[in-house]
């Protein structure tokens, strides 16, 4: 059955079938990782981002980002999202660029297994971090310069994982 969507200011992705955005896997092959991961829709307009996060050859992380369509406008001070998840820890990204590499600013939030959870995200409590090394002396995120959003794993959680998505928005 179909969750009912928030009511938020904005929302950044819904899942349906002809508007979602366009996800990308960035997994850790780009250093010779062997993690591998996905992101598909589910029936009833959910996202299904699910993997392997392997620690072999020095890996460990598997992710998937899109690049927003349009600028945000500002007053935004929060990202809401609409979980379910496995139990595990991962990290909401942004950045505030369309490249490749370059800084993300991050901030964790931990699963409860086989339950959707409404998790709110300060925007002022994003970390800024450059291939997970915390930056000093870089200014706060701020909404209208949010270009890319995404979901991270990593900090050595091997295995299989599974987060659904009914919703990202923002407030």
């Amino acid at each position: 059955m179909n969750q009912p969507k928030m009511p938020a200011q904005t929302l950044l992705e819904t899942f349906t079938s002809g508007s979602m955005l366009n996800w990308r896997i960035i997994n850790d092959g780009v250093m010779g990782g062997r993690s591998n991961s996905q992101i598909e829709i589910l029936p009833g307009d959910i996202g299904r981002f699910r993997g392997n996060v392997s620690l072999d050859n020095f890996g460990g992380f598997a992710s998937t980002r899109a690049i927003l369509p349009v600028q945000l406008k500002d007053g935004y001070t929060k990202v809401l999202l609409k979980v379910k998840g496995d139990g595990k820890k991962y990290s909401f990204r942004i950045r505030t660029d369309v490249n490749f590499d370059g800084v993300s600013y991050k901030q964790d939030f931990t699963t409860k297994a086989g339950e959707w959870q409404e998790i709110e995200l300060v925007l002022a409590n994003f970390i800024p971090t450059w291939r997970g090394r915390r930056l000093r002396n870089v200014p706060p995120i701020a909404a209208t310069k949010i270009r890319q959003i995404g979901f991270f794993i990593s900090d050595k959680q091997e295995g299989g994982f599974e987060l659904l998505v009914d919703w990202v928005g923002l407030k």
